[in-house]
């Protein structure tokens, strides 16, 4: 065990984390140089694209220091905040981590969380320079903010540089005389943490696992204690580029288990896996299940396609167990899904790969939290879905759930945030400088404020420099109504929100206004309004489009043209009783994006 080190990378999106990865992999030999290409690490074709990790990765080196041989595990995690769960199990699993600063952007706010996730579990901290080749690179500094954040000394620092190699030797050297070996007994029973899994379309299930105490054997019959379902493991191993099979994986190592599972729910990142014949007492501590944040509507644009979806769905539900959907119907959009998601980068990949992996077009309503809502009988009901809130004159109250957020940005954009986060009815709760031009403004906000459109805008205002980064509080009270918008008096529940009582009415007014851009016009008159309960805040009106039925008239007695006119205002009256207006696909999304 003494030649085992397990370490992890953090660092913020675009800190060339899966670059100095790849090199790690090339020096230490492990990926053959014909085999390496840009970000090894990353599967899929979105991952390169954008730049991020989604599903993280483990994967074993060797490397000879002193003519002694040592046994390197890189558990590789995501860095977007949408994942934080999957990042905090995989760091459980280690006893060091390398954390990597972007030389010429400091730190960003991702990197301190992510650290602080590292410091709890009492990880052997490295810090790294990286993109030390970018001219625009301010060593000395990021160093200052570095020192100012973890106490080191500034000699503890490695400079290097992922894409041209170098000091890289000196982070391996590093890792070997810095980072503690694993601690654990191989003779007590069995403890071995999940930090991550993925779907193989022939084997099944395939678990990521780190061994803290006992060995697990190859055919050995195990079980998942959180779980309490057993298997027996059917093929263990150790996590090379590819996988390589071995008689038993023992403490302080990180392998892989095959026991043919079809359903990726039953393997949850966090359990425990245990042997059936000598079970451990107690679980490995922090397991929680993966609740969603963040609840929409997906619809197909044909309604045909509802099977189809509903086959996509399940598959992608194999590879990312923390999708959850059920079956909707809307009077406005027909069949389709409520589905739960960690947060909005979840959403996106989630409909980047419908639409790459199985060619389906979907309509995504708006985004929303879930909420706690307390009926006047005293019953708490969970609410994701607008539509589900019970008559106002049955509420006590409605609870929404509330973030700690962290801004870090340039002083010059100070004012712009802060505006942006009152706005967003942020309390603003501190405010440090990390150094003369970098500040980090700490907030408390409701979640369902910053699920639309928050991270664009503070984007916008601070020209791409802030960074930004939350995680979940609790839930507190809050004065909210769910606001209808109704055409012809009949609601359209695709467009139902529930929304702060003082913000109803101006975005009642803004969504009547923007639909009657975008609605066509009948050959009656339609009334778009916007509702709370049954009071109309907001109207606009579609004006008709009117048949000139007098034009056939040349001359003769009035009341021939009369006739013509009343019995077309007849027409017109039953026409608006049972003629119905079609809402396009695309004044869906333009209400969406009202600003």
């Amino acid at each position: 065990m003494k030649h085992i080190r397990n370490f992890c990378i953090i660092a913020h999106i675009d800190h060339g984390k899966s670059t100095l990865a790849d090199r790690l992999l090339q020096i230490t030999g492990t990926v053959e140089d014909r085999d390496l290409q840009a970000q090894t690490l990353d599967d899929m074709d979105l991952e390169r694209e954008r730049g991020i990790t989604i599903k993280s990765h483990a994967i074993q080196m060797n490397y000879s220091l002193d003519n002694q041989d040592y046994i390197l595990n890189l558990i590789d995690t995501p860095g977007h905040v949408d994942f934080s769960y999957e990042v905090s199990r995989a760091i459980a699993s280690c006893e060091g981590a390398l954390l990597i600063v972007d030389a010429s952007q400091g730190i960003e706010a991702q990197t301190i969380s992510n650290l602080y996730l590292a410091l709890e579990h009492d990880l052997e901290i490295i810090p790294i320079l990286n993109k030390m080749d970018l001219p625009s690179a301010s060593p000395e500094e990021v160093k200052d903010q570095i020192v100012e954040l973890i106490g080191c000394k500034r000699e503890d620092i490695l400079p290097a540089s992922g894409k041209t190699g170098l000091g890289v030797e000196k982070v391996l050297e590093a890792i070997v005389h810095r980072i503690p070996p694993p601690q654990g007994d191989p003779t007590t029973p069995l403890q071995a943490l999940i930090f991550d899994s993925m779907y193989n379309n022939y084997r099944g299930v395939v678990a990521y696992f780190r061994v803290f105490n006992g060995r697990i054997h190859n055919g050995e019959k195990v079980k998942f204690f959180n779980s309490g379902k057993e298997y027996g493991a059917d093929e263990i191993g150790i996590l090379k580029m590819k996988p390589q099979p071995r008689e038993f994986v023992e403490t302080g190592d990180v392998g892989y288990i095959i026991s043919g599972i079809k359903q990726a729910k039953e393997v949850q990142v966090g359990d425990t896996i245990t042997s059936l014949e000598k079970p451990c007492k107690e679980g490995i501590k922090g397991f929680e299940e993966v609740k969603p944040m963040v609840f929409a509507g997906i619809y197909p644009v044909d309604t045909e396609d509802y099977e189809e979806l509903r086959d996509s769905m399940e598959k992608l539900q194999l590879n990312d167990a923390s999708l959850v959907f059920e079956p909707e119907s809307s009077a406005a959009l027909g069949f389709g899904f409520r589905c739960g998601f960690l947060g909005m980068l979840h959403m996106e990949i989630i409909q980047e790969r419908l639409e790459r992996e199985f060619n389906m077009t979907v309509i995504t309503t708006v985004p929303n939290v879930s909420y706690f809502c307390m009926t006047t009988k005293g019953e708490m009901l969970t609410v994701n879905n607008p539509s589900d809130l019970p008559d106002p004159s049955q509420i006590d109250f409605i609870e929404e759930p509330y973030i700690h957020a962290q801004v870090i940005t340039k002083a010059d954009y100070i004012g712009p945030v802060i505006a942006l986060c009152m706005h967003k009815r942020g309390i603003i709760t501190n405010q440090t400088y990390l150094s003369s031009n970098r500040v980090e403004i700490t907030f408390d906000m409701p979640l369902g404020e910053i699920v639309f459109d928050f991270y664009d805008k503070l984007k916008t205002i601070s020209r791409g420099y802030a960074s930004f980064d939350y995680h979940l509080i609790g839930y507190r009270q809050s004065k909210l109504v769910r606001m209808d918008i109704r055409l012809n008096s009949e609601p359209v529940d695709a467009l139902s929100a529930l929304i702060h009582a003082d913000k109803a009415y101006d975005l009642g007014k803004k969504m009547c206004e923007k639909l009657r851009e975008l609605l066509t016009r009948q050959q009656f008159e339609v009334a778009i309004q916007a509702s709370i309960g049954a009071k109309i805040i907001a109207r606009e009106t579609l004006k008709a489009l009117r048949k000139d039925v007098t034009a056939k008239c040349y001359g003769g007695d009035i009341s021939r043209k009369r006739k013509l006119l009343e019995k077309q205002k007849k027409g017109k009256k039953r026409m608006r009783q049972v003629g119905n207006v079609e809402i396009p696909q695309s004044a869906f999304l333009a209400v969406l994006k009202l600003d």
